[in-house]
Order: C-alpha cells, then structure tokens, then sequence
C-alpha cells in the first residue's frame, strides 16, 4: 500500500520543495528587509508602491505559495511522526484527522486572503 505523503506523492519530491519553499522564503524576507533599511522613514504611500509594483505583487504572490506548500508538508510531517497510534491510542487517527483538516482549511485561506491582498487592486 502506498502511504500518502504530504504534497507531491514523493517524501523525495517533498523534501525538494520545502528547501526551495525555504530559499523562496528567505529571499523574500531578505528583499523586505533591504527595503525597509533603505527608505528610513517611509510612509504608506511608499511602502504600497513598492508592493503594489508587478514584480513585488509576482515574488509576493511565490511567497504566499511558498509558504502554504511548506507549511502544509512541515505539518503533514509532524502529524505522521508524532500524532501515531503507537503514541497515543486509537484516538490518534481521529486527531491527526482534525489537525490535518485544520491545516488544509487554514492554508487555503491564507492564499486565498494572500491573493487577494496583492491582486484585488
């Protein structure tokens, strides 16, 4: 029987995509923080228009993808290893069900609420 993994199917596949998920993520973080050390003292204005900016809005957009794709394998990860009926009793699969339903709902409101933030304008 082939155990479902987290994203992709693959745990080798997985593991690509949460390191570029994580490189993603630290450019982003990294192009932010150089933003803001460069303009001391920006207001709104500022800060929207370098956002709102086609290639912000495109990085913002990988970004929030980026993170719901890691998020959802880090977790699916951690429910496998730790939520088991081993530890914890036959109620594990009922938990991990909750869980894992919690976190799917949770990521997809995230990129939808992410999506629209950057591309309702």
């Amino acid at each position: 029987m082939k155990s479902a993994t987290g994203l992709t199917g693959s745990g080798s596949r997985d593991w690509y995509i949460q390191r570029i998920s994580a490189v993603v993520l630290a450019a982003y973080t990294i192009v932010l923080l150089g933003w803001i050390l460069c303009h001391s003292g920006f207001g709104y204005e500022q800060w929207a228009g370098f956002m709102l900016t086609l290639p912000m809005k495109i990085f913002s957009l990988l970004a929030v993808l980026s993170l719901v794709a890691h998020a959802w394998i880090g977790m699916w990860q951690v429910f496998t290893d730790y939520v088991t009926t081993r530890q914890m009793g036959p109620s594990a699969s009922g938990l991990r069900l909750v869980l894992t339903s919690a976190v799917i709902i949770s990521v997809i409101v995230y990129a939808i609420w992410g999506i629209q933030i950057f591309w309702a304008n």
